[in-house]
């Protein structure tokens, strides 16, 4: 839980009340100290206030429901006022519920548990990266679509994969999926604060920005990010000769360089696109092109209508 009051009294009192409910709780006294919590960490659900310095809890909501990897956590909206119209602008803001101070502690913790169970049955998050997974990654495409945004989006899978984790074992395979998350995660956190990031599933992922230049930096920054830090995954043998040996699909002994990453760009910027299905298949066949190549690659849509 991320408790977010500028009042120390009241903000320790519920964070106390949710650890004694068998919650962790972390605190924060103002909008910045809450970003920087939700940079590090993805809370099942978020209690914050409306009156805040800085920021109000109206904006901060707002923030939340474009951060890279904490758009989809449930804000509760904690208000002395009772107002309809406080009510009305928090929902608008993206809240998915409201609580007016003062309120007993039984309640506060129904309305959590209530709210995390159904997000528990709702949920499209990948369980290793607690990233959101295909049915968010379809909504969010299709609510920029609906609304003619700008839209880039770039699709990302791992070259060489399968074949690191015949050698490495799963253990070391799941430690490859959440580095490439944490790469990309940090690569559209500093180019743009209302990207979104998603895990389609295995090695293959989705970032989605509004400019051809946000979204070349991206890709660039996680190429590069990449291909450093997947070093680290190796054995220093294998590191010195560049390669591991594994069994291809027919059973023979080949040899698979270091782990690529191969990201295809696809964009309404350069040519009209209706659905996310579309979108899709004209990445297939750009990572196609990319895999190709040798190393990791990052592939831009060139075909316009």
């Amino acid at each position: 839980m991320l408790v977010v009051d500028d009042d120390r009294h009241l903000r320790r009192i519920l964070a106390t009340n949710l650890r004694i409910a068998g919650f962790d709780a972390l605190e924060a006294g103002d909008s910045k100290a809450a970003l920087a919590a939700l940079d590090t960490y993805v809370p099942d659900i978020v209690l914050l206030d409306v009156t805040l310095p800085l920021v109000d809890g109206f904006e901060l909501c707002r923030r939340i429901r474009r951060h890279p990897t904490c758009s989809h956590v449930p804000v509760m909206m904690l208000t002395a006022r009772g107002e309809t119209e406080d009510q009305v602008k928090g929902f608008a803001a993206g809240a998915d519920d409201y609580i007016v101070k003062p309120f007993r502690p039984q309640e506060m913790l129904a309305r959590v548990n209530a709210k995390i169970r159904r997000v528990e049955s709702d949920s499209s998050l990948q369980p290793l990266t607690r990233l959101p997974g295909n049915v968010a990654i379809a909504a969010e495409v299709a609510k920029r679509l609906q609304r003619g945004e700008p839209l880039c989006v770039l699709y990302l899978d791992l070259d060489n994969f399968k074949a690191f984790n015949d050698v490495y074992g799963f253990v070391q395979g799941d430690e490859a999926i959440r580095l490439t998350a944490q790469v990309l995660v940090d690569a559209v956190r500093r180019n743009d604060d209302g990207g979104f990031v998603g895990h389609i599933g295995g090695d293959d992922f989705i970032a989605v920005t509004n400019t051809l230049e946000r979204a070349r930096a991206i890709g660039t920054e996680m190429i590069a990010t990449f291909d450093r830090e997947v070093r680290s995954l190796y054995s220093e043998t294998d590191l010195k000769r560049g390669y591991i040996e594994s069994h291809d699909r027919r059973g023979a002994l080949a040899r698979f360089p270091i782990i690529a990453i191969s990201i295809a760009l696809v964009s309404t910027l350069i040519r009209p696109i209706g659905t996310y299905q579309e979108i899709g298949e004209i990445a297939a066949e750009l990572k196609a092109h990319a895999k190709a190549q040798p190393g990791s690659v990052l592939v831009t849509d060139k075909r316009r209508a």
